[in-house]
């Protein structure tokens, strides 16, 4: 495993993105795991995930391309981060694009925010998580609607490594369904490996228990 995959896994944990214990999710799971990317909240944390994206970003899909796009709401404070880390890190100037949830009539009308994107703009989009999909089904359309953009992928935190919709994991059911890659930082597998039995910050964050908790959940909702 990379290095900068394994201290993105120890970031998490310290920012306390990353939880372990007990959890509802949107779609009803019950998870002994979660994400949480709004608690990226300092110019510190901000910095950092900007740059654990960018080196992802790179890994994936090198340098040849001219706009991260992210969601609204919480790709939009990462896509920033991400296209400045891109320029310090790698020198090139990418820029960022996000849509509003609600479209603009005055001013700075319409339904982006950031950068116009127009014909021939080679698009990388940026989100936190994705566990059914339905984000990239909101944002493909609103892409495609600016004109010939070509979508080159989707760049995720975590690749939760579970069924969305069909028997397929999330990321691969987007690959199948719109054609463009879909990468996360790390997986989930990752991070059990890097977590597992070892001590972090002074404590095992996942010992027995927790990992007998994680494979029962992943024997249910987990991808073969």
């Amino acid at each position: 495993m990379e290095q900068y995959k394994q201290e993105f896994i120890e970031f998490m944990v310290d920012s306390d993105v990353l939880k372990f214990g007990d959890f509802t999710l949107k779609s009803g799971r019950k998870s002994p795991f979660f994400m949480n990317a709004g608690s990226y909240v300092t110019g510190a944390q901000l910095k950092k995930l900007g740059e654990y994206y960018a080196k992802a970003i790179h890994d994936n899909f090198g340098d040849d391309f001219d706009v991260l796009f992210g969601p609204a709401y919480k790709g939009i404070p990462i896509s920033v981060a991400a296209a400045i880390a891109f320029h310090e890190l790698y020198g090139k100037e990418i820029r960022y694009c996000s849509n509003r949830k609600e479209e603009k009539d005055h001013g700075d009308a319409g339904i982006l925010l950031g950068s116009p994107l127009k014909d021939g703009d080679r698009v990388v989009i940026i989100e936190d998580v994705t566990t059914s999909g339905k984000s990239i089904e909101e944002t493909f359309p609103i892409l495609k609607a600016q004109g010939n953009v070509e979508i080159l992928g989707l760049m995720v935190s975590l690749n939760r490594m579970e069924k969305g919709k069909g028997d397929k994991g999330a990321l691969d059911e987007i690959r199948e369904k719109y054609g463009f890659q879909a990468s996360a930082i790390v997986t989930m597998a990752e991070v059990t490996e890097h977590l597992y039995n070892r001590k972090y910050a002074g404590k095992v964050i996942i010992d027995d228990t927790l990992k007998a908790a994680i494979d029962a959940y992943y024997g249910i909702y987990g991808v073969k």
